[in-house]
């Protein structure tokens, strides 16, 4: 079995609620290969093209535009690399429960 590092490279915040990551990708850098366990929310606070290579050898090839939000479901095993000529700062928002709060 393939050893997984973490979904970024810093944890921001956690509670019992949430866990934010900050990412930071120079062009060329990838994140190594991590695992998504939960449902979590992509912000591009510094947008670039990047390319996802999933565990099964899937290619998706992407564009996150700074201040683009995307919501992701939980489940998926991939790396992603910037092949922009930008740097790409990213925060990963992790949900660890699903309930509503009041």
């Amino acid at each position: 079995m393939t050893a997984l590092g973490p979904v970024g490279q810093q944890v921001l915040l956690e509670n019992d609620q949430v866990r934010i990551w900050h990412i930071t990708l120079r062009p060329g850098e990838t994140q190594p290969l991590h695992h998504h366990g939960l449902p979590y929310v992509v912000v591009a606070v510094q947008g670039t093209k990047g390319v996802i290579h999933t565990e099964t050898g899937d290619r998706i090839d992407i564009v996150e535009n700074t201040g683009d939000v995307v919501f992701r479901d939980p489940g998926q095993t991939h790396m992603l690399t910037n092949v922009g000529d930008t740097v790409y700062i990213g925060r990963i928002i992790e949900l660890k429960t699903s309930g509503t709060r009041t």
